[in-house]
C-alpha cells in the first residue's frame, strides 16, 4: 500500500473517531434528550457502517466484534451494525496468480490440473477460489489477498492510537472493559488468522479432535501445497445450516440437527482448548443426508482450565435450575462485578431462561429484547474481554438453533446434550448430585433466610460507597468542564486578535488556552488513575 494511502486511512478512521468523541461531548454539555442521543447513535452507527466498507480490511472485523457488545454500546448504534458481513469485492485474478505463483515457487500449472479465476467468497483477509488437483480432486484454494497484511498493519496503528486516547482521557465509571486488553485480544486473534499455516493445523486438531462424531465433516487439508498465504482444502459441498427450506426439502429432522449441532460446540464451550471463534451461517453448512459441514478455522479462541471448570459448573448450575450458584460463578468469572444485587440477577436469569415459547410467538421480540437490553445496561455486568470471542461463538450457535427449531426452548434442546456429554466426560459424578441437591427448595430457604438478614447491611454500604465515588467522580468532570470551557474562550479570543495582531492578545489567549488544555488532561489522568483504582480494589476483593 502506498504512503499516501496509508495515511489517508489513518485519517479517516481517527477523524470519524475524533468527531464521535466531540459530538458526545457537546451532546454531555447541552443536556440532550434520550431521543436525540437515539438519534445521534443511529447517525454514529450509520457513518461507521460505511465506513466499515470504504475501508474494508480489519475494520469490518472490528465492526462484527462491536456488533456483540450490546452490554457496553447503546442499542441504537448496534442496531446499524448487528448484520455485518465480512465480505469484500474480489481482487483482480492477475493479483491472486502472482500470490500463488510466488508461494508455489512455480507455475500455477505446475501445482494444479485447473482453477476457476472467478472467485466462489471473497473476505477482509482471503478469497475462495474452486480447483481441482492433478489427480482430479476437487479442492477450495484460499489465498490471502495481496495487500491485506499491510492495511491491517495501518489499521492497528489507527487502532493503537484510538485506544491510548480512550484509555487515558475517557472516563469509563463502571469500569466495564479494558480496552488494552480488548486491543491485544483483537490483534492476537487477527495476526494468527494472518497464518494459513495455523489455520491448516488447526483444521487438523478439529478433525482430531471430532473424528469420533458421526455426521460431521472437517476438510482434509493438502499441506504439501499450503504456505502461510495459500491454504489448500478438499471441497466441500452443503447449503448454510439456517437454509429452512433446505431443511424441508430434504426432510432433516431440526430437533435433531439442533441437538448434533449443540454435540459439537459444548466441548468446544466447556473443556480447555481452542473453539471456533467465527461460526456463523456461511462456516457451518448441511448436506442433504443432515451431516453437519465445519468450516474456516482462521479465528479460533482459547479456554483455560480455571474458565472450563467455572463454564461447566455454570452449565450445570443453569440446566438444574440452581440460578443462586449461577449468579456467584458470574461473579467468580468476571461476568458480575462484586456491587451486585445477586437476587436481582437470580430473578432476570430465571425470566431469561423460562420463556414460554407459546407465549414467545404473540410478543414483540424486538421490544423484549430492547427491554432485556436496557435491564441489563442499568446493572454493573459486562463481558470480561478473554470472552468475547467465546461469546461471539456461544451467541451466534443460539441464533442458528432458534432459526432451526423456532418451536423449542434452547434448554430443552441443550439439557439431553449436556447430560451425555457429562456421562462421557471424566467429571466427578458427584458434583452434579450435589448440585441438584443444593438447588433443591428446601435447602434454599436456609440461604434465603441469611441473605435477608444479611440483605439491609449490604445495602446501606453499597449506597454509601456509590455516593462517594459519583461524588469524586462528579469533582473530576467538574474541574475538566471548567478546563475545557476556559481554553475554548482561549481559542476563541486567539483567532481575532491574531487577525487584528494584537501580539499580547495573542500571547495571553494562547498561554490561557494552553493552560487550560494541561489542567483539562491532567485532571482527566487523575480520573482514570481514579477509576483504574477502583478496579484494582474490586479485583482484589474477588
Amino acid at each position: 500500500m502506498k504512503a499516501n494511502r496509508k495515511w489517508m486511512r489513518m485519517c479517516k478512521v481517527l477523524s470519524f473517531a475524533i468527531a464521535v468523541v466531540i459530538q458526545v461531548y457537546w451532546y454531555r454539555f447541552r443536556k440532550k434528550t434520550d431521543s436525540d442521543w437515539d438519534k445521534l447513535w443511529v447517525k454514529i452507527g450509520q457513518k461507521f457502517r460505511q465506513m466499515l466498507f470504504d475501508l474494508e480490511g480489519l475494520l469490518i472485523k472490528v465492526g462484527q466484534m462491536l456488533s456483540i457488545r450490546a452490554d457496553i454500546l447503546p442499542s441504537s448504534f448496534i442496531q446499524q451494525i448487528q448484520d455485518l458481513v465480512d465480505h469484500v469485492p474480489p481482487s483482480p485474478w492477475a493479483d491472486i496468480k502472482l500470490v500463488l505463483e510466488k508461494e508455489w515457487g512455480r507455475p500455477i500449472e505446475d501445482m494444479l490440473l485447473s482453477i476457476e479465476p472467478k472467485s466462489v467468497a471473497s473476505a477482509s483477509i482471503g478469497e475462495i477460489y474452486q480447483g481441482r488437483l492433478k489427480d482430479g480432486t476437487k479442492v477450495a484454494i484460499k489465498v490471502q489477498r495481496p495487500i491485506i497484511k499491510s492495511i491491517i498493519k495501518t489499521d492497528f496503528r489507527s487502532l493503537a492510537i484510538i485506544v491510548w486516547f480512550v484509555r487515558h482521557f475517557v472516563p469509563l465509571p463502571k469500569g466495564f472493559i479494558s480496552f488494552k486488553l480488548l486491543f491485544d485480544e483483537l490483534k492476537y486473534v487477527i495476526e494468527r488468522e494472518l497464518d494459513f499455516k495455523k489455520e491448516m493445523n488447526s483444521i487438523n486438531h478439529f478433525r482430531q479432535r471430532f473424528s469420533s462424531f458421526s455426521k460431521l465433516t472437517i476438510p482434509e487439508v493438502f499441506p504439501e501445497l499450503c504456505t502461510s498465504r495459500v491454504l489448500v482444502m478438499e471441497w466441500v459441498d452443503g447449503k448454510r445450516i439456517t437454509d429452512v427450506d433446505f431443511l424441508n426439502q430434504c426432510q432433516i429432522d431440526r430437533n435433531e440437527l439442533s441437538q448434533r449441532l449443540f454435540r459439537v460446540f459444548i466441548p468446544q464451550w466447556l473443556e480447555a482448548g481452542v473453539f471456533h471463534a467465527d461460526p456463523h451461517a456461511g462456516n457451518v453448512l448441511v448436506q442433504a443426508n443432515g451431516t453437519i459441514a465445519l468450516l474456516d478455522f482462521g479465528m479460533v479462541g482459547e479456554i483455560s482450565k480455571k474458565d472450563a471448570m467455572n463454564f461447566q459448573e455454570l452449565f450445570q448450575a443453569i440446566i438444574m435450575k440452581n440460578y443462586s450458584k449461577a449468579v456467584g460463578i458470574l461473579i467468580d468469572l468476571g461476568f458480575l462485578l462484586p456491587s451486585v444485587n445477586p437476587k436481582i440477577i437470580e430473578g432476570l436469569l430465571k425470566e431469561a431462561l423460562s420463556f414460554d415459547v407459546g407465549q414467545l410467538k404473540n410478543m414483540d421480540l424486538f421490544a423484549v429484547k430492547k427491554e432485556m437490553n436496557d435491564i441489563v445496561k442499568s446493572l454493573p455486568i459486562h463481558v470480561p474481554t478473554r470472552f468475547i470471542f467465546l461469546g461471539r461463538s456461544v451467541v451466534t450457535i443460539e441464533g442458528m438453533i432458534r432459526t432451526i427449531n423456532p418451536d423449542k426452548e434452547i434448554l430443552e434442546i441443550a439439557k439431553p446434550v449436556f447430560m451425555d456429554w457429562f456421562k462421557e466426560s471424566n467429571l466427578n459424578k458427584w458434583t452434579l448430585v450435589l448440585n441438584w441437591i443444593d438447588a433443591q427448595p428446601f435447602f434454599q430457604i436456609f440461604r434465603s433466610i441469611a441473605d435477608l438478614l444479611s440483605f439491609p447491611q449490604q445495602l446501606l454500604k453499597q449506597k454509601e460507597t456509590l455516593q462517594q465515588r459519583e461524588f469524586i467522580f462528579s469533582m473530576y468532570e467538574n474541574q475538566k468542564k471548567r478546563a475545557f470551557y476556559i481554553g475554548a474562550i482561549g481559542l476563541i479570543a486567539l483567532f481575532p486578535s491574531l487577525y487584528l495582531q494584537h501580539s499580547l492578545t495573542s500571547i495571553i489567549s494562547a498561554g490561557l488556552a494552553g493552560v487550560s488544555f494541561v489542567l483539562y488532561f491532567i485532571s482527566a489522568w487523575r480520573q482514570k488513575s481514579w477509576l483504574s483504582f477502583i478496579d484494582y480494589n474490586k479485583d482484589s476483593r474477588r
